[in-house]
């Protein structure tokens, strides 16, 4: 029945999508803190929005403070596309993937926006997927350049998103903390979309309201290990250890002043996304339905076998789920394609060696988007790669080149991109109808 397992697996991302609504986030986060926030009721509020679901985050804020008949003093917010709203907070649009100049100009509007917040002042801090690139200027002694740099030397290297968060953030103006030290007496509330495995809110948007754990000695660690030490740029380097021999500040740590009156934060990320997938899959008559409780990581096309050998065990009726962020090593000589796509060209390829031609796998990123091509993902059944062949695809080929998106087009398997104003990270989800 695949125009049954194909109707569930699209029903099951609308689903994932709602549990992480960006409104419904931060209509929860202030339900969450409504005790903490009745005293300061009457002290001026003030908004900061950063990311890619920044926009309905700030709107659904806006809403409530008028509804409370709370004072709104002012904001900013600082998304991936144009968006225009309450003429009290200034809307900007930052750069993505890579940090640029319009960047540069939004850290700066965030800059002048914290000026103006006082001691006690009630600052409500939206923060959701993109925001260290969105706001992504760099601390001084680095250069913008070499910022941008980093961050695209470590995607390249296959870094996970919570090893790149932890040594970027460290020289970005707003991250590690930076953002809350700058705001000195001001109860702050954090409400955050998480798009990093297990939710840590330091790692969340490079944690601006966080404290940081790491060290500079962890820091030069983990470029180590990546096998990237030697190629980082010079004013990074040169910045590192400086903070290392105690010659420049190291980020604020637990404990820190800064982060007295920063509110416990308030965060909905990947499980609740995979638990309302769980939810419809049940109500579609799937049985059993098996959630992975360790997100996905590591190599895409691992990942991929992975999957596919685990739909193979599986009995039939059974629909499995899996959330998290999986990474790509590019070889020099690469084609057009995204984690998602790797991830679910790998899967056709072993759904077809165990001949399993019934079984169907999607993977997708929630925010709309997987990598630079045209795509939110792929959806993809037992049958795919050699309809792929048929169609001169070359999967085989696309699959070694990291070309997915050309071997998947041919069959039709892509799951077209959308703006779906959230981000917790990426969903594959499979069937055994």
């Amino acid at each position: 029945m695949p125009a049954d397992a194909v109707a569930t697996l699209r029903a099951c991302y609308e689903a994932a999508l709602r549990a992480a609504d960006p409104a419904r986030v931060v209509r929860d986060g202030f339900a969450a803190h409504e005790v903490a926030l009745e005293p300061d009721r009457d002290r001026p509020h003030w908004i900061v929005a950063l990311g890619k679901a920044a926009p309905a985050m700030a709107g659904a804020a806006i809403a409530f403070l008028d509804a409370e008949r709370r004072p709104l003093a002012g904001g900013v917010v600082i998304g991936a596309a144009e968006a225009g709203g309450d003429p009290r907070l200034e809307w900007l649009v930052g750069d993505h993937p890579v940090p640029g100049a319009r960047s540069a100009r939004a850290a700066d509007r965030l800059g002048a926006l914290v000026e103006r917040i006082g001691r006690d002042d009630v600052v409500l801090v939206l923060v959701s997927g993109g925001t260290s690139s969105l706001v992504g200027a760099p601390i001084a002694g680095v250069r913008a350049e070499d910022l941008a740099a980093l961050g695209a030397l470590l995607l390249g290297a296959g870094v996970p998103i919570t090893r790149i968060n932890a040594v970027r953030k460290r020289f970005a103006r707003w991250g590690a903390g930076r953002l809350a030290e700058a705001m000195p007496g001001a109860r702050i509330l954090p409400i955050l979309l998480a798009d990093v495995p297990n939710e840590d809110p330091a790692m969340i948007g490079s944690g601006p309201v966080s404290p940081d754990r790491l060290e500079a000695a962890h820091v030069e660690r983990i470029l180590r290990e990546a096998g990237v030490a030697t190629r980082i740029p010079l004013s990074v380097a040169a910045t590192l250890g400086a903070m290392r021999a105690g010659q420049v500040a190291e980020t604020p740590k637990p404990g820190h002043a800064a982060f007295a009156r920063v509110e416990p934060p308030f965060v909905v990320g990947n499980a609740a996304a995979v638990e309302a997938v769980a939810a419809e899959a049940t109500a579609a008559g799937y049985a059993p339905v098996l959630l992975s409780h360790t997100p996905l990581q590591g190599d895409a096309t691992a990942a991929g076998r992975v999957v596919a050998h685990a739909l193979a065990r599986a009995p039939r009726g059974a629909l499995l789920a899996w959330g998290g962020e999986t990474t790509v090593h590019l070889p020099a000589d690469h084609g057009l394609g995204g984690r998602c796509q790797q991830l679910a060209l790998s899967a056709a390829e072993t759904l077809d060696d165990l001949g399993l031609g019934g079984g169907w796998v999607l993977a997708v990123g929630t925010d709309g988007q997987d990598g630079p091509a045209r795509a939110a993902g792929a959806l993809v059944s037992g049958t795919t790669w050699r309809a792929s062949e048929a169609a001169g695809g070359q999967p085989g080929r696309s699959l070694r080149r990291c070309d997915a998106f050309a071997a998947l087009d041919a069959a039709g398997a892509i799951v077209p991109p959308r703006i779906t104003g959230t981000n917790v990270m990426d969903l594959v989800v499979a069937v055994r109808p």
